[in-house]
């Protein structure tokens, strides 16, 4: 008899690591705490756990089918800054481009703006004598001696690293390429500009080079070890923009999988539009660390620009905004005397002061003093909590606040609440969207606990909390469909569609070559192409579809965007885009009967399995805990309630009320 598939995705989070297993028609999932000093450690970890389960689990232990990973450990390479020394190599004059930048100031009015300190010091930045024009005609060729002269400063660099970006190598790749070659002897990373972005515009494409070249070593190492312990037939990374790549390109060009957790989330949640019957809606994903948010409008929002710990990477990212404001965020009132959350995090370790481990109060030891944090209903309670260190370390916060613990827990949500509800506010009002209008699709381990209140300070009138919440992540990943993105600078000032058709095919033909590669069936890979457009003399472009259209299609986008249009002005096509997909693992979400458990009832209504104090609005008062798994189809229950289970606890605030859909998915309607 052949044994069924196994399909894993896993999420690595700055507090806990998820997993979710598909094993024929089985679903199978697991948290295990993260592990900041070898991420990989969890991984392997949760696998042996979520694998003993499974029949045959002793013959077929590590031996999955297809891995599909997110990933934080290029997010954090580059926020810690624990990257590799870099050594970079740019034509003479230019060493110091990624230092000037662009002049933009993200802060306005800023008196005393900072910037990021940059990723390579002056002494590791090497300029050599060469130039290539706009054009691609080369006005200055790299010598024999020239090349020897950087391959022996390289040498003796001890740099861990190397990064190749000349000017204008989107138009002629030629002496980068020879540069290439020069140090691939030495055995170290190489990040060449024209192979991770084939566009103009030198500032972006040197420091999506640099930071590329940052984080390599971290992730190739991290990567290869998974490789090498998991022994999947596959194993592939979330990239950015919610797609996968396989382990050798992740390892090469890691800066794609910069957000690739928050990506998967945002993917998890698309995957459950039919579900749910949502299809606009507010991505609200909180986790120990951070909280990351994002505006579904039928579809998922992607960039080509996004500045991580203010570096600029132009690769394609789904629309993500983060704040650091999570269950492990340190609380702590300041010199001023205000209370302060985050960003700091109290992460897996030493985590919150109710793990054992810490003793700082946290945003997760708050919601356990307010009662919204069963302690014996943690992780389905696979892990053990201290209510007595959470109320110590709330006490003593107390104190510093002159008010009691419950005023202290209080203010700690209040604030945490504020910090997030300005994220949101990021992403739709400053952007012309009413938030009003969608629903918020609240997620994480921390989010379906905090949803309530954020969705009433929002003017938000429907909450959705998908099945597993607090695993939504790792399902996003499991589901993510193979993709590769491509760009390719042309400005075209006369464009015509059969003549942009005809500059892309190359890069279509690479990417059918390096998915089928990968294992995508070639009737199924689904290729897009894209044009950057602007009226002839601006400085920016509009993405719209290459189709015959695309010039018309342009202008309507020019109208809505910016309010006018000029049909009759010359058009300007910069660059064109590929983006090719291959459909993921198709996992349906599985449909609840009347009850998922057999269900305590009374008077014909679903029984709560106890009642316990919790800080409900203004006030403590006996609220009802049930359990997520005996909340059948069409149960409703009116807040306030407490609903625990493995990945996540939800607080219902006493102005909704719940009702759950046919996939025990729960909706929440004030």
């Amino acid at each position: 008899m052949m044994a069924a598939p196994i399909i894993i995705g896993i999420d690595t989070g700055g507090t806990f690591t998820d997993l979710v297993a598909i094993v024929g028609a089985h679903l199978k999932v697991h948290k295990v705490p993260s592990t900041p000093d070898d991420p990989a450690r969890a991984v392997i970890d949760g696998l042996k756990v979520i694998l003993e389960d499974i029949p045959d689990g002793a013959t077929r232990s590590l031996i999955p089918d297809l891995v599909t990973y997110s990933s934080t450990v290029a997010t954090n390479a580059l926020l810690e800054r624990k990257g590799a020394r870099v050594l970079l190599v740019t034509n003479a004059g230019f060493e110091d481009l990624i230092e000037i930048g662009r002049q933009n100031r993200s802060d306005l009015y800023s008196l005393a703006p900072q910037r990021p300190e940059p990723l390579i010091e002056r002494a590791m930045r090497l300029g050599v004598a060469e130039r290539t024009y706009f054009d691609g005609k080369v006005g200055q060729r790299l010598t024999a001696a020239e090349l020897d002269r950087v391959r022996r400063a390289a040498a003796s660099s001890r740099a861990g690293s190397i990064a190749i970006c000349l000017l204008h190598s989107y138009a002629n790749p030629a002496s980068e390429r020879r540069l290439a070659r020069a140090l691939s002897p030495l055995g170290l990373p190489l990040s060449v500009s024209h192979r991770i972005l084939a566009e103009y515009r030198e500032f972006e494409r040197l420091s999506t080079t640099v930071v590329n070249a940052y984080v390599a070593p971290r992730m190739s190492s991290h990567v290869g070890r998974l490789e090498r312990d998991l022994r999947a037939a596959r194993l592939r990374v979330m990239q950015s923009n919610g797609s996968a790549i396989g382990a050798r390109l992740a390892r090469d060009e890691p800066v794609r999988t910069i957000l690739s957790g928050p990506a998967a989330g945002v993917i998890g949640a698309a995957a459950l539009v039919r579900a749910t019957g949502v299809d606009r809606f507010i991505t609200f994903d909180m986790g120990g660390t951070s909280t990351d948010v994002s505006l579904f409008d039928g579809r998922a929002a992607i960039r080509t620009l996004s500045y991580p710990s203010g570096y600029a990477v132009r690769t394609p990212v789904v629309d993500i905004h983060t704040v650091g404001a999570g269950g492990g965020s340190i609380a702590a009132v300041d010199t001023g005397g205000s209370l302060r959350v985050g960003p700091e995090s109290a992460g897996a370790d030493p985590g919150p002061a109710c793990y054992g481990r810490g003793e700082a109060p946290t945003v997760t030891d708050a919601n356990l003093v307010a009662g919204r944090l069963v302690a014996e209903n943690f992780l389905g309670g696979a892990m053990r909590l201290y209510p007595e260190r959470a109320a110590r370390a709330i006490a003593a916060l107390s104190r510093a606040m002159r008010t009691d613990a419950i005023g202290a827990a209080r203010g700690v949500i209040r604030v945490v609440n504020a910090n997030m509800e300005r994220a949101v506010r990021v992403i739709t009002v400053e952007r012309g969207f009413d938030p009003r209008d969608f629903a918020l699709m609240a997620f994480g381990g921390a989010g379906p606990m905090h949803a309530c209140e954020l969705a009433l300070d929002l003017g938000i009138k429907r909450i959705v909390l998908p099945r597993n919440p607090g695993l939504l992540c790792a399902w996003g990943a499991l589901q993510a469909p193979l993709g590769r993105e491509y760009s390719l600078t042309v400005r075209e000032a006369s464009p015509n569609y059969r003549g942009l058709a005809a500059r892309a095919l190359p890069m279509v033909t690479r990417a059918r070559r390096e998915l089928a590669a990968e294992g995508a069936r070639p009737a199924q890979i689904r290729v897009e192409l894209f044009a950057d457009v602007r009226y002839r003399g601006q400085s920016y472009e509009i993405e719209v579809a290459l189709t015959p259209r695309f010039a018309a299609d342009f202008h309507a986008a020019h109208r809505r965007t910016f309010g006018y249009a000029a049909p009759k002005a010359a058009v300007e096509v910069v660059n064109l885009r590929l983006r090719a997909t291959s459909p993921g693992v198709a996992a349906a979400p599985e449909r609840l009967g009347r009850s998922a458990k057999r269900l305590r009832r009374s008077e014909g209504r679903l029984s709560p399995t106890r009642r316990i104090q919790v800080v409900a609005g203004e006030r403590a008062r006996a609220v009802p805990v049930y359990e997520r798994d005996t909340i059948g189809a069409s149960a409703t229950i009116r807040g306030p309630a407490i609903i625990v289970e493995l990945s996540a606890t939800a607080y219902v605030a006493p102005e909704f009320t719940l009702r759950a859909d046919g996939f025990g998915n729960l909706h929440l309607e004030a």
